[in-house]
């Protein structure tokens, strides 16, 4: 496995690199992660602080305790970054890497907020999302994306789309 990984936010307003191991992965059930990504739990894997170079952009930040800055786009609002102040390292969300499947989680952490249906969840119903959304419902969702895409572009968003 390659110690370079890239990643950034949906609107492809903010990109990083990061260029070193990555450390334990974790899901944190925390009640703060849930607010802060607004969802059940946090993925997030870490890295040494200085192996972190934003490479377009600027984190917005939000400082949810004395100890803890949260790193975010202030475009479209993605979580990218959890940095615990003074430790010398960053998380950011697992989402947010172009492969997010090089970093598996080896944790589960703030077990106590756990909704109590989470072991449940594997065993719902699936479907594509072909199936939920038909062919020509996803065929307009794709003629209309403005997400970036998984990989650095040099220059967003395309000149050609105006936006």
């Amino acid at each position: 496995m390659s110690d370079v990984h890239t990643g950034g936010c949906q609107c492809g307003a903010v990109r990083y690199r990061l260029e070193g191991p990555l450390e334990r992965a974790t899901i944190c059930h925390c009640r703060m992660c849930q607010k802060a990504f607004g969802s059940f739990f946090a993925p997030l894997v870490g890295i040494r602080l200085d192996d972190f170079t934003l490479t377009r952009g600027e984190l917005a930040r939000f400082r949810s305790s004395d100890f803890v800055e949260r790193g975010f786009c202030a475009a479209c609002g993605t979580p990218l970054s959890f940095y615990e102040i003074g430790s010398g390292k960053i998380d950011v969300s697992i989402g947010s890497l172009d492969d997010p499947t090089v970093a598996k989680p080896v944790l589960q952490y703030g077990v106590e907020s756990r909704m109590p249906w989470f072991d449940e969840l594997a065993g719902l119903p699936t479907q594509t999302t072909a199936e939920g959304e038909g062919e020509a419902h996803l065929g307009e969702i794709a003629a209309s994306n403005h997400q970036h895409p998984d990989h650095d572009t040099a220059v967003w968003p395309p000149q050609d789309q105006g936006r």
